[in-house]
């Protein structure tokens, strides 16, 4: 099993509820292909280096998993097509 971090960044005008169905959804797609979620880290409406779709500021989340290699894959095909991410990162964490 491999160590991975998914920077999810969401839509900064949702409400509550809308932005935690969109981050248990992306947990769901991590477990559906195999994975384990081991940390959600909510680090808070931040704002962004640039405007992107005329918005200023987002919500980051970073998602702690461990999975085979083929699961990043298939979650981020699926995260890229989710409507309120508005950008998203998948990395390999270093064997400690």
């Amino acid at each position: 099993m491999n160590k991975y971090e998914l920077a999810v960044v969401v839509n900064a005008k949702l409400e509550d509820e809308e932005r935690a169905a969109v981050v248990d959804n992306v947990k769901a797609l991590i477990e559906r292909f195999g994975g384990t979620v081991t940390n959600v880290d909510d680090w808070g409406k931040k704002r962004l280096a640039y405007e992107i779709q005329k918005m200023k500021e987002a919500f980051y989340y970073f998602v702690t998993f461990e999975s085979d290699s083929e699961c990043p894959n298939e979650v981020e095909k699926r995260i890229r097509i989710m409507e309120p991410v508005i950008r998203y990162l998948c990395v390999k964490s270093e064997a400690e």
